[in-house]
């Protein structure tokens, strides 16, 4: 079992797959993209399943497949088929933009993968393309649906971007929640965007989105959620679905973190607002490495920052950083 410095425990993994993506979203990447990282230095496939094997035997129940776009990267099926047979592992869950994801589907359900987290920050084409920088939207849906109707479990992320997207809340939920068992999670912007710009405070808050929400619905009920969620979760009175809402940028579910971040490289995070703690990719292509990589974790978790803030006050370039190369 993994107990970091705060006695918080640690039992959830989210593995990047891959640091590329096929959209260019304004509020992730400069709209030239950032510096990929070379094959070489990506973790192969057996790589990362090796690496699953050793944390999970450490307490890792959870394992969350990120990217950038983790369907962008070759042989993601077969590592999913490894996972899927990997004992004491509860859970496998995806995010993705949806994109590419449609051919997988079928598959998917058959490893008993049902939690897919999908990226839409539009309900409209034109919007989408505006945020995105791609022409994907009809995709993007018409995946969605198959994702719903094949009875995945589907939260949809959808970031509030104030000048852009804020406009298609409400049809969103009216879209989406109205008509379907689906959850629809608002997210504060974060600052992880490349570099590509630079702020301190957000107008579109967990506050505004929900009196946004609440001044066009009345009868909005509170649901219970589980400790460890990132998300404050609501129902609409005669909804199907449900909508949450996610204080990315405020940080207020910090004391009960449960997340462990590898990234493609092997770079360890032991919080979205930190810089990378250690490296293991050189440690897991060397001898002893079961041992070693067991070691090198125990030390990062046991040297975690207490919250976002203090991760941040210590970590004096996270400007810098873009989530596709963070891991999500």
């Amino acid at each position: 079992m993994l107990i970091d410095n705060h006695q918080r425990k640690i039992n959830y993994l989210r593995l990047a797959v891959t640091d590329r993506c096929n959209l260019r979203c304004n509020y992730c990447m400069p709209e030239s993209g950032i510096n990929f990282s070379k094959k070489d230095k990506l973790l192969s496939i057996d790589e990362l399943y090796q690496l699953s094997k050793i944390l999970v035997e450490q307490g890792i129940t959870k394992i969350r497949i990120t990217g950038g776009e983790p369907f962008v990267r070759k042989e993601l099926m077969v590592l999913l088929r490894k996972l899927a047979n990997l004992e004491n592992l509860e859970d496998i869950s995806i995010t993705t933009n949806a994109t590419l994801i449609g051919e997988h589907i079928a598959e998917l359900k058959e490893l008993g993968i049902k939690n897919i987290n999908l990226s839409l920050d539009s309900i409209t084409p034109e919007t989408f393309k505006k945020v995105t920088r791609r022409d994907q939207f009809e995709t993007v849906y018409g995946n969605l649906i198959k994702l719903i109707q094949e009875d995945f479990n589907v939260k949809v992320n959808f970031i509030a971007l104030d000048g852009q997207n804020t406009g298609d809340i409400i049809p969103i939920l009216e879209d989406l929640t109205r008509h379907y068992p689906v959850s629809v999670r608002f997210l504060e912007e974060m600052p992880f965007n490349g570099g590509s710009k630079n702020f301190q405070t957000i107008k579109w808050n967990h506050k505004a989105i929900y009196n946004h929400i609440a001044s066009h619905y009345p009868n909005i009920e509170k649901l219970s959620s589980e400790e460890t969620s990132t998300s404050v979760n609501y129902k609409i009175e005669g909804f199907e679905g449900s909508f949450g809402i996610i204080p990315s940028f405020t940080r207020n579910f910090c004391g009960s973190c449960n997340r462990l971040r590898v990234t493609a490289t092997g770079d360890v995070i032991t919080c979205l607002y930190a810089s990378a703690d250690r490296n293991i990719r050189e440690i897991l292509r060397a001898e002893n490495s079961e041992e070693n990589i067991k070691n090198e974790i125990l030390k990062a978790v046991g040297s975690r920052a207490k919250d976002g803030f203090e991760a941040e006050a210590q970590n004096k370039n996270y400007y810098e950083n873009s989530m596709t190369s963070i891991g999500g």
